[in-house]
């Protein structure tokens, strides 16, 4: 009974089994994200440690600098195509990533694809938490150099981390549990800030390395020769370029796959596309370069080692010289790293998750709630494991590309070829075979088939990869290399030959029907235009949608 009552208090307004206010399509007041916003917004995202990482980490793997930086230009035009169209339905119909899979894997098939989403934001925003925990590390050891020693570790040596080290990780947990009250449609604000202290902090490091590596010049890092065959196998140049590519979409992919989340905030549908064109692929080159440059810039005054992560090598700068000018310097650079990774995981990991959270449980969860309860389970991923090396942190990115490209790619397929662009979304929060978007009670079976035979072949290189133990032909390697193209690619192509094959009759006769896409769209412009909050907004908005006097 005490229970029963607990849970009472704790439903929302204007409930249903499908949606809730911050489920449903966005009204034109919440529709406050324009180009600069989606700018600044990208900035954040790929311009800070997660990118400097996949820059710097792919040169240990054999490959020169030059060919690092085209591997990630070319991997971030992919990237940059696939969140394109990734983000079509939200800027257009104003429906979320979870909303718009009901309508790709029918309404309870789509649970599949945002529980996946859900623990993916639970392993990123453990993973950004703990980097930050590292900024907030450099704050505390600009205050005292001693702190390693100060703090007694009482953890053992092979769990990756020290008391010290863990203790600065809950302190950035704490300190960002405030930001996660902000809701999306409110946060320009706070992009502003923080994407202005990022930008001038990471250009200023780069300078400050250019400026001060002396006459010992650039370390290896800059090599232009090459250790391993141009072509002839996985171990490759050719090939491991490929891999680096792909580990550049991996690093983003989840990035890409909710993007609908904001989209849909647009205030139109060219600020979403333009606002992330040019400002997804430029920072993130930016914030790549930036690592490699400075890596190498840094190796030759730290004895040779390549030090790849920014806490890290403000860390060795100042166990080489304490003075009071490096105190301050790692101060500051505490501060603004602190603020970036504040940045990321907001509007990255905490958000998104919160909004999946809510589509799954809209009866109890709206999107500050799911927020904070991604940030509470994050620890259990036990993030400090996942930035030991390299090559773990470029095996994590390229794991996440296996299962997320072809729900990517399904979702593009379905509205660019199956739907032609056309959505019901008075139909995605209809829970009964009324819906085109029930298909067979409520999954649309099509999309786990095809998301099957995108997953399935190179499954045997993620396991290899995870468990170097194992042995694989080189064939299913290089497979694995291209996991990302291969899976978006034959996942849409299976989707879309699947529907065209064996139409579903509802959704085929809808997408048949003489009204173009671009009317329907402007319907639901405008259909959903009441506040958010207002006693019965929901219900009343989807009756009225469906014809309903009310």
């Amino acid at each position: 009974m005490g229970i029963t009552n607990a849970l009472k208090r704790l439903e929302l307004p204007h409930e249903s089994r499908w949606i809730n206010d911050d489920v449903r399509p966005v009204d034109k007041a919440c529709r406050t994200w324009g180009f600069l916003t989606f700018h600044n917004f990208w900035l954040l995202i790929n311009c800070n440690i997660s990118s400097y990482l996949t820059g710097s980490s792919l040169i240990p793997l054999g490959l020169t600098w030059w060919q690092a930086i085209i591997a990630i230009v070319i991997g971030n035009i992919l990237a940059t195509m696939a969140l394109i169209a990734s983000s079509l339905a939200g800027a257009y119909y104003h429906i979320g990533f979870p909303v718009f899979n009901r309508a790709v894997w029918g309404l309870w098939g789509s649970q599949f694809v945002i529980w996946n989403r859900i623990f993916l934001g639970i392993v990123w925003y453990g993973f950004q938490s703990w980097v930050g925990g590292e900024c907030i590390y450099l704050i505390l050891l600009s205050w005292d150099p001693n702190l390693a020693s100060d703090i007694p570790n009482t953890i053992p040596a092979g769990t990756g981390t020290t008391t010290a080290q863990f203790v600065c990780y809950i302190i950035f947990c704490v300190i960002s549990l405030p930001a996660l009250w902000i809701r999306p449609h409110k946060i320009q604000s706070f992009f502003y800030i923080s994407s202005a202290i990022t930008l001038v902090f990471f250009l200023v490091v780069l300078i400050w390395a250019l400026a001060t590596m002396g006459p010992a010049g650039f370390g290896d890092t800059l090599s232009n020769t090459a250790s391993i065959p141009a072509t002839g196998g996985p171990n490759s140049t050719a090939w491991l370029m490929l891999y680096g590519m792909m580990s550049t979409i991996g690093s983003i992919a989840a990035g890409i796959l909710n993007q609908n989340d904001y989209s849909r905030l647009a205030t139109r549908p060219r600020d979403a596309i333009g606002g992330q064109m040019f400002a997804f692929p430029l920072y993130s080159m930016i914030g790549s370069t930036i690592g490699i440059l400075t890596t190498a810039a840094t190796q030759n005054r730290l004895g040779g080692d390549a030090v790849w992560n920014p806490p890290t090598l403000f860390v060795s700068l100042l166990e080489k010289d304490a003075s009071s000018g490096t105190r301050a310097a790692v101060f500051f650079a505490g501060v603004a790293l602190s603020v970036s990774q504040l940045g990321t995981n907001l509007p990255g990991n905490a958000l998104p998750g919160g909004l999946d959270l809510a589509s799954v449980f809209p009866q109890w969860i709206n999107i500050r709630r799911g927020a904070y309860i991604i940030a509470i389970l994050s620890p259990i991923v036990n993030p400090w494991r996942l930035v030991n090396t390299a090559t773990t942190f470029l095996t994590v990115l390229s794991g996440y590309g296996v299962f997320l490209a072809p729900m990517t790619g399904l979702m593009c397929a379905h509205y660019l070829l199956v739907c032609r662009q056309k959505i019901n979304v008075d139909d995605l929060f209809t829970g009964d075979k009324g819906s085109i978007y029930w298909y067979t009670g409520g999954v649309n079976w099509r999309a786990p088939v095809a998301w099957v035979i995108g997953v399935v072949p190179t499954m045997p290189g993620f396991v290899a990869a995870v468990n170097t133990s194992i042995s694989i032909s080189d064939q299913a390697t290089e497979l694995y290399y291209i996991n990302y193209l291969y899976g978006f690619l034959v996942s849409a192509v299976v989707h879309t030959f699947l529907h065209w094959a064996i139409p579903d009759k509802k959704l085929d006769g809808f997408v048949k029907e003489a009204t173009p896409a671009n009317e329907i769209q402007a319907l639901y412009d405008s259909r959903w235009g009441v506040l958010v909050g207002q006693e019965g907004a929901v219900e009343s908005e989807i009756q009225v949608a469906k014809g309903v006097d009310v």
